[in-house]
């Protein structure tokens, strides 16, 4: 069975950084991991000229480009979550940054005292990790200097 996480927090909180530690550490113990990253803005992962930006430019609802070592396919609309966790039901782990709203385990990342509403108001809040050692809640809570100790303590439940 999959295992999924979510890493939430409000911007520079330390997410990715703490993904790719995740990530990594999942990796050396043999899992193969999906990661999945909620952007708030638009973003373009190709590049102006290149053959697959022209056939979006020219219509294309969907394009995909494929070597022998990745593949990657482009769709032009929103996908839900959901349907993007079913398509890597495949993978031992999936680990979802962003969309705090789901109602997935979640890691969350607090840099300020304005953001501990996020620990009380999000479901299945299962730690937290803190910029502010004073802060302390009624989960597992981890300095931000202490990811090795989280992930430690996260790799039973998903790398099972």
């Amino acid at each position: 069975m999959t295992s999924i996480i979510q890493i939430v927090g409000y911007k520079n909180s330390g997410k990715t950084t703490l993904t790719a530690h995740l990530v990594g550490a999942l990796t050396q113990a043999g899992c193969k991991v999906g990661t999945i990253k909620h952007d708030g803005h638009r973003f373009d992962i190709d590049q102006e000229g290149t053959d697959t930006w022209r056939h979006r430019e020219a219509g294309a609802s969907m394009t995909a480009i494929t070597s022998s070592e990745r593949t990657v396919v482009m769709e032009e609309k929103s996908s839900e979550l959901d349907a993007i966790i079913r398509r890597m039901l495949a993978m031992d782990a999936i680990i979802v940054e962003g969309f705090k709203e789901a109602d997935y385990p979640k890691v969350v990342m607090i840099r300020s005292a304005e953001d501990v509403e996020l620990v009380h108001r999000l479901r299945q809040v299962i730690a937290v990790v803190t910029w502010a050692p004073a802060l302390s809640f009624p989960v597992p809570t981890f300095s931000i200097h202490q990811t090795d100790q989280l992930v430690a303590w996260l790799m039973p439940t998903l790398s099972r």
